[in-house]
Parts: structure tokens; C-alpha cells; sequence
């Protein structure tokens, strides 16, 4: 047994668990965050290509890096490994959830999801989360942003298309993003201050590109960060450390509280503790400088030795996958766990789909318009498309549409599918060339012939990725096979919602005269990639209902709790890395409640 004991013991270090890491901490409660993946400081993340191709993580296969890829037959997933969690690869949305999507349907009645929380209950905690993250919206209206024509095409787009159907329920908005674009001080006297579009009457520093982020107090890595430098890499990881990620935010101040944070720390299984109160904790120490590249059996207690910890209160925030995974490894030791375990999955309405071959005419002639959607930030605002829980009629289920960004690497691949095209420039290329050493050509200036063999790069220029998030039907279904995480969700039972979806986007990507092509998973598979998982180990008001209550309590077992995108009872419907921290707060607030009562 382990001598080393704290009030809390948090799994996992994304949006739910840095937010109790923090809190807790600052609370005066000994804490300890162990999380699976590495840290990473600024410039840490790869780039290179046989770099890139070890960033995934499956330690048994000796890979320890940031992407943990999930497929199964109806849904495929990409979630996180690292310090902060989601954040590392997030595209920086800090968005509150619709107040009126807060739905209660009636589940005894053939309803599929019921929020025993309000929008009223997260707010004082949304504004905690919104100071935390420090956001920022993208400063369009200044050189060099408002050159950004991913952004300008989508608020043309809604523009456009409120004019064609005033009746629709659709509207343009910049999003807050947990980005620097500017510092706290302003180092450019010579430029002028911007009015804050939040608050009439302020003003903000001028953002400047790539200018040294001027912090209060050190970050969690000790490192130097940057100003956003435009270059569409956020889910490759940011290496200026221009991304508000948790790192940077509240799990420097949890370290900054004495928290005891643990990276490479990877939870196999937990247990009421043999006295009856409180749990014990075994987790292994991944070792990469000593395993990297090589199979390893990380059951292997010799090559692995566990660890055990001990806590009055353990918090499962392992993500989506991970805290069910995690419960239904551990059932034997939680025989009372609700039936609802592995209830309630959905995919937030998640859809990849592709605006491309955009055009405009200049001076008579139709040529490719310009997109660029490697200039900016992933996203940078949003289409809201209205839902039947708004009270405006039977519209189906709301969802928001974002401009999606890619890093200038991908708009490289994206060109080189061209690849007969290439070849021909090429081919041409060589004759000249040829001709130039034989003597046939006296001409030695080849700038021109070179530029000419990339062609007229229409199809990485012209193009762009977008991202729609809303309300699809939380009717999915985790469970474990005991070896393997298993996963039923199909979109058929959205398939309504779908296909309004693609009929709004194909609306909107005619709408700049481009046209619409649905991601080839989807397109020959009917799999939706998401980046959001949710559900499986939902709130609800009892254990009929679900597996924990409001505050993320397991019923049945107190001091034990979920904080993270698995807690949800449904779809969020837009980004809900906001929702996440903040039911993870109000969570907190209940915790530190409790443990005052019991030290007082």
C-alpha cells in the first residue's frame, strides 16, 4: 500500500480535468493530476514527416505521441494524449452552449436526452472559463486579419443566403477563441488602440503578429510564447504557444497552487479503498526515452512496475473513451454502477465536409477565387443555423457551421494530387532546360519555367475544409467485450439532421460559386469522423437515468467523479470544450463545498 495519499486524485488533464486541478488546488486541497501523455512546450511539436508519422499513441506499440485515433463501423474519432488534453488539438473555440438546447425530453416517452442542469446553473462558470481561457475574437477589422478570405467568404455566404430566404434562421458569428493575438502591454505605442467589440466604450492593444506574449507569472513549461502567426497548424499543436491551451492556463495556476502534476502516468484500475472511505489508484510510468519505437507489454509488471496511490475523492476526466473504458475495466470492483454506463453516445452532430473550386470574375473571366485556408486560425466564426428548440417553427435539429483551416503542409499534399498535372508542368520544365545546356535556348533567366510547374495552385488555394457541429441524437452505445471498447452509434436515426446539414453547407459553398464534396468516409462509409465525442457516462436526475449525478457524482459512490465530454446526457451542439469546463467548475465548487464541511 502506497503512503502517499490526497484529498484528490485527478485521471485525465483535459477540459474537466484541469479545471478541478485548478480549482481544487486553489481550494487548499492536495492534489495530484496524472495524466497518460507527455508535456509539450512550446516548438516541441513535430512537423517533419517521419516525425508526424510517430505521433500517435498506442504505447504497446512503442508510440508515444499526441493523436489516438478511434474507427468504429458507424463513427470514427481523434481525441488526445498530452498535458491539456483535447486542447493541444482543439481549434481554440470557446463557445457557450444554446440555452434553449439545454432540452429535457421526456425519456420514458421515446426521448433521448434530459439536461438536469440549465444554462442559468453554467453561466457564473462559463464567465470564469471565458476569463480563464483569456479569449480573444479574431480582430478582422485589422491589417493583416482582415485579409483573411476563409473568414470573408463565409460572412459573404450568410449574407447571401439571409438574403435569398429572409425566413431562415441563420446568422453570422465571430467566435471567442482562446488565442494570443495580442499581449497584456503594448510594446507599439505607434499603433493605435482597437475598440473591444465586447465592451462598448473599451479599448485593446493593437494585436501584432508573432510579438513575445508578455505573461504574469511563469507557464507551466517556462518557456517563451508568441502572438498568433497565422499559420492554420492549431491541431497540428501550436508550436508559438499562441493557443490559450490548459497548459498554459489552468494547469499553470494548478502548479502555481502545488498541485502534484504527473505526466507519462497512465491509470490501469481503481477501488473503494479496503477501509471504506475514499479509493486506491494503481497506475504505470511510461518510460518513452527507454520504449519509444519498440512493442512493449505494458502489462508486463516487471517492465512496468505499478503504482499505487490513495485519495478521499478519485475524478475520472480520461475523455469520452477513456472514463467508460475505464468503468467498464473496473466494474467488478463497482458492482452498483448504474446500467446507464455506456448510455447516451453521440457524436455532436460532427461533419467534415469540403467547400472547393471556388471562383469569382475579374476583368470578364472566371478564375479561381482565393480561400487560403491555411491563413488564420482553424476557425474563425461560424453560420448558426437555427433549431426546433429555438420555438421558431419545426426547422429540425440547430447546428453551426465553422470555416475550417489547414496547415500550408496539407495544402502542399492537397496539390500533389495533382499529380499528372504536375508531371506535365514538370515534363516541360526539362525540355527547357534541356534546350538551355544543348544550346537550342539562350535564355538562362528559368524563373518564370519554374513558377510555371507548380501551375496555378487552384486547388489548394480555392478550396476549404468545413466544420459542422449541432444536435444529432444521442442514441449511441459504448460497451466492452472485455478486451475491446466497442461503439454502436449510426447516423441513421440523424440521418434528418444529416442531410440538412449537407443541404446548408452545399447551400453555402454555392453561395461564393464553389462546390460541395463530402469527406470520403462519409461519402463511401456512412462513418462520421468526430472530434467530440460525448456521452456514455451521463448525468442524469437517478441511476435509471444515468451514471452520475449534475455534479458528476457517481451514484452510489461518493467521492467518486466524472468530469468530462462522457458526463454530457447529449449533444452540446457547438464546440463544447466550454460546456465541459464549465460543469467541471460548478462541479468543483460542490466538492470544495463538501470539504469544508467535513474540515470545519
Amino acid at each position: 500500500m502506497s503512503d502517499e495519499h490526497f484529498d484528490a486524485v485527478i485521471v485525465g488533464s483535459g477540459f474537466g480535468g484541469s479545471v478541478m486541478a485548478f480549482r481544487l488546488a486553489e481550494a487548499g486541497l492536495r492534489v495530484c493530476l496524472l495524466e497518460r501523455g507527455k508535456a509539450y512546450p512550446p516548438f516541441s511539436f513535430p512537423r517533419a514527416p517521419f516525425k508526424l508519422r510517430n505521433n500517435f499513441w498506442d504505447p504497446s506499440d512503442g508510440l508515444y505521441g499526441m493523436y489516438n485515433v478511434w474507427s468504429f463501423k458507424g463513427s470514427g474519432a481523434l481525441v488526445s494524449a498530452g498535458l491539456g488534453g483535447g486542447s493541444l488539438i482543439y481549434a481554440n473555440i470557446i463557445i457557450r452552449k444554446d440555452a434553449k438546447w439545454f432540452v429535457r425530453e421526456d425519456l420514458q416517452k421515446g426521448g433521448y436526452e434530459y439536461w438536469p442542469i440549465t444554462r442559468a446553473d453554467l453561466d457564473p462558470h462559463y464567465d470564469r472559463v471565458d476569463q480563464m481561457m483569456n479569449v480573444q475574437k479574431y480582430p478582422i477589422q485589422i491589417e493583416p486579419y482582415n485579409k483573411t478570405p476563409k473568414t470573408l467568404a463565409m460572412m459573404e455566404a450568410a449574407a447571401k443566403l439571409k438574403q435569398e430566404n429572409p425566413a431562415l434562421d441563420l446568422h453570422y458569428i465571430p467566435l471567442n477563441l482562446a488565442v494570443s493575438f495580442r499581449t497584456k502591454h503594448v510594446d507599439h505605442p505607434e499603433l493605435p488602440d482597437v475598440p473591444d467589440p465586447d465592451h462598448p466604450g473599451r479599448v485593446l492593444n493593437h494585436p501584432v503578429v508573432g510579438e513575445p506574449i508578455q505573461e504574469d507569472r511563469p507557464n507551466y513549461h517556462g518557456k517563451t510564447r508568441y502572438t498568433c502567426v497565422l499559420c492554420g497548424e492549431c491541431d497540428l499543436g501550436c508550436n508559438t504557444g499562441s493557443k490559450n491551451t490548459l497548459d498554459y492556463t489552468y494547469i499553470t495556476a494548478a502548479k502555481h497552487q502545488h498541485a502534484d502534476i504527473r505526466t507519462l502516468c497512465e491509470v490501469k484500475s481503481f477501488a473503494p479503498s479496503a477501509t471504506g472511505k475514499g479509493y486506491t489508484v494503481t497506475y504505470l510510468k511510461h518510460d518513452p526515452e527507454r520504449f519509444e519505437g519498440r512493442k512493449a507489454d505494458t502489462s508486463d509488471t516487471n517492465l512496468f512496475p505499478p503504482q499505487t496511490i490513495t485519495c478521499d475523492r478519485l475524478i475520472l476526466s480520461a475523455g469520452t473513451y477513456g472514463t467508460p473504458h475505464l468503468l467498464f475495466k473496473n466494474r467488478s470492483a463497482f458492482p452498483g454502477i448504474s446500467d446507464q454506463l455506456g448510455a447516451r453516445f453521440c457524436v455532436n452532430g460532427d461533419l467534415l465536409s469540403f467547400i472547393v473550386n471556388a471562383s469569382e470574375q475579374k476583368k470578364g473571366k472566371c478564375v479561381p477565387r482565393i480561400l487560403d485556408p491555411s491563413f488564420g486560425p482553424v476557425i474563425t466564426g461560424a453560420l448558426r443555423l437555427g433549431d426546433t428548440a429555438d420555438g421558431l417553427g419545426d426547422q429540425g435539429r440547430g447546428f453551426y457551421v465553422e470555416d475550417g483551416g489547414n496547415p500550408y503542409l496539407l495544402s502542399w499534399a492537397v496539390e500533389l494530387t495533382g499529380f499528372v498535372g504536375l508531371l506535365r508542368r514538370s515534363a516541360h520544365f526539362l525540355k527547357m532546360f534541356l534546350d538551355y545546356r544543348i544550346g537550342l535556348n539562350k535564355d538562362a533567366d528559368f524563373s518564370d519555367a519554374i513558377a510555371n510547374v507548380l501551375g496555378d495552385c487552384a486547388t489548394s488555394k480555392s478550396s476549404m475544409p468545413v466544420l459542422t457541429m449541432g444536435r444529432d441524437i444521442p442514441n449511441g452505445k459504448l460497451s466492452y467485450d472485455g478486451r475491446y471498447l466497442e461503439c454502436d452509434w449510426e447516423y441513421k436515426k440523424s440521418r434528418d439532421y444529416y442531410d440538412r446539414v449537407r443541404r446548408i453547407v452545399r447551400d453555402i459553398a454555392h453561395a461564393i460559386n464553389a462546390e460541395y464534396m463530402d469527406n470520403p468516409a462519409y461519402d463511401t462509409f456512412r462513418q462520421v469522423l468526430t472530434a467530440h465525442p460525448l456521452g456514455g457516462a451521463s448525468m442524469g436526475r437517478d441511476e435509471k437515468e444515468g451514471v452520475a449525478n449534475s455534479y458528476g457524482e457517481v451514484f452510489g459512490y461518493p467521492g467518486l467523479y466524472i468530469a468530462d465530454g462522457s458526463l454530457m446526457p447529449g449533444p452540446v451542439g457547438p464546440n463544447p470544450s466550454m460546456t465541459i469546463a464549465a460543469v467541471s467548475d460548478r462541479a468543483a465548487d460542490h466538492i470544495i463545498d463538501q470539504h469544508k464541511g467535513v474540515t470545519q
